[in-house]
This record gives structure tokens, sequence and C-alpha cells, in this order.
């Protein structure tokens, strides 16, 4: 798939394209259906098939004051759509002149004179532009003009859920849901951050963990233990762990946010500034406080073995 982040004017001289746009974080089962029908259509028309999307979600720029947790990193988001065979993604700056730029004017910018649009696929309550004003009804008018036609496409139903969009994912995260995110995603959630420095207080107790950086415009599962699976510094295979996020009420020494901490499942290892990708495969319980340090310590050791015996490996004693 081509990233390209410089408009041309046209991009492909003397080509049509089919596209879809929007801010696309998570790529969840709901936007797969929708790239799924461009890459089709861009076949049986022998054009273009892209996706025009933004280096910044726009919420953070229209309403910075409720914009959602991010489900994907800017770089996850693209890595995402380069497995659903679309052929280009079009990654446009959004900053306060995007979006005060008027709907139309982005059509005939973006769509018609950069990627000479042939058909434009968007779910059925798409809307964009200045005030929202841009939306299906609006796209078919100017389809008229500027010879193109819209497709839309009613949203995807969660099998027994709700429908699939990236507020329902980021909903079941908060509740600690792994199940119906992994429905909605098709895959697992997964964050990722350096290792920083901590209190080292999981190594005194026989339990050494890694404190993951997670961006704080991230969104991460609810406050509990999980069992995960872990890639560091990008190598590969992943290795098992315990994650356990929260606040360490036991220690009274609250971080004034959630911590994100990595115990290696037999293996302890100098994790420091070191990047890991965490994927959560299973919640196994919340967080609470316990009455004593020993009482903390054997729970964390069962928990250890919960996960080990969920990721099919055998806990034993960390080597490094």
């Amino acid at each position: 798939m081509d990233v390209i982040r410089d408009l041309a004017y046209p991009v492909w001289p003397g080509e049509r394209s089919v596209i879809t746009i929007g801010a696309y974080d998570g790529l969840h089962l709901g936007h797969r259906q929708v790239m799924a029908r461009v890459t089709t259509l861009a076949q049986a028309s022998n054009a273009r098939s892209v996706v025009v999307t933004f280096a910044r979600h726009p919420a953070l720029v229209v309403r910075p004051e409720s914009a959602p947790l991010l489900l994907t990193s800017p770089e996850e988001r693209l890595e995402l759509m380069a497995t659903t065979g679309i052929d280009a993604a079009i990654v446009l700056p959004f900053g306060p002149d995007e979006a005060a730029e008027e709907a139309e004017d982005f059509v005939e910018r973006v769509f018609v004179r950069a990627l000479s649009v042939a058909t434009v696929v968007v779910g059925s309550d798409f809307h964009f532009g200045r005030g929202r004003r841009g939306d299906v009804e609006m796209l078919r008018r100017m389809g008229v003009v500027h010879d193109f036609v819209v497709e839309p496409i009613d949203l995807l139903i969660a099998a027994g859920g709700p429908v699939i969009s990236s507020t329902a994912v980021r909903s079941a995260l908060a509740k600690g849901d792994l199940e119906s995110v992994e429905a909605m995603l098709g895959r697992r959630h997964r964050v990722d951050g350096i290792v920083v420095t901590g209190d080292q207080r999981g190594r005194t107790i026989g339990f050494p963990t890694a404190n993951v950086a997670v961006p704080a415009e991230r969104q991460i599962p609810a406050d509990g233990v999980y069992a995960a699976l872990v890639t560091v510094g990008g190598s590969q295979p992943s290795r098992p762990a315990v994650v356990n996020i929260g606040r360490r009420p036991t220690f009274d020494a609250d971080p004034g946010h959630s911590l994100v901490e990595v115990h290696l499942i037999g293996a302890d290892l100098d994790l420091y500034g070191q990047h890991l990708v965490v994927e959560f495969v299973d919640r196994l319980r919340g967080e609470r406080r316990f009455e004593s340090v020993d009482a903390l310590v054997a729970q964390i050791g069962a928990d250890r073995d919960q996960a080990a015996s969920l990721l099919g490996v055998v806990a034993k004693e960390a080597q490094p």
C-alpha cells in the first residue's frame, strides 16, 4: 500500500479512483467491510482503491475537550490498512484551517482535482467538513456535477451485540470486555509504549514488572489483571505475560493515572528503554486492594499461573 502525504493535482494523471474517507481509528470489522467494497469496485473498473484519512483524529482539533481516546496509533492504523488490499492511503493534515474548510471545497480539492474520483464509498451515517455539513446527500449532489457516484453502506452489527463502531469498541474496553472487543475488531486489542523506570516494587516481591509508558491519548482496557502476549523491541515470537492495569491500591501510592505493568512469564529481561507491544488475550480479574503484601504476592502468583494456563505455557521461575 502506498502512503501519500503530499497531494498532487492529480495524484495519478489519467487514472480514476474509488475512495473512502474517515479517521478509521481501530480499523474494526465495519471499517473493513467498507474497504472490501472499495477494493471490489476499484478492481471491477480498473481504478485505484484509496483511503483518505488524517494525520490527526479530527476530534482532537474540533472538540479537544471531548475527543475520544484512540484505539490505534497512526503507525498501527496504516499497518492495518495495508492488510485490506487497498492500493493507497492519502494521509491529510488536519488543523484549524482544515477544520474550517467547507465540505464542498474539500470535495472539489481532494476528491475531484487530486483523486479523479469515480465512486465514493462511505457509511450511511457519514458526516464531514465544517459544521459536519457534508453527508451522503451532499456528496450525491456534487457527484452529479463532477461525474462520480456515491455508495453508502449500512453499519455492521456484531453478532448479538451493538452496531460495530469505534465508540462501541472503546466502551467495551472501558468495561474490560475483551470478548466483545475482539468480536468487533476481528483481532485482539493492542497497546504499545516504551518501558520506563518505575519504583521497582515488583522486583522486591519476586515479580519484576516493566512499566510501559502508553501514550495518554491511547485507550487502555479497564483496570484489572490480564493474560497477554508481549512483543519486545519488534522481535518475534511474542512472550507470554500477565499484565496489571491500575493504581496499586494495596500500596497507598496512587500515581494519578492507571499504570500498565507487564510481568513476562518465565523471563527476567532488561527491558528499560525497550518498545513493548502488549496484546490482551483475556481478563483474569479486576484490580482490588489486599490487606497485606503477602496476600498480594499470593494472588499475583495465582494470576501468573492462570495466565500461563490460558496462554498454553508452563509457569516457572523467571530466567534471564
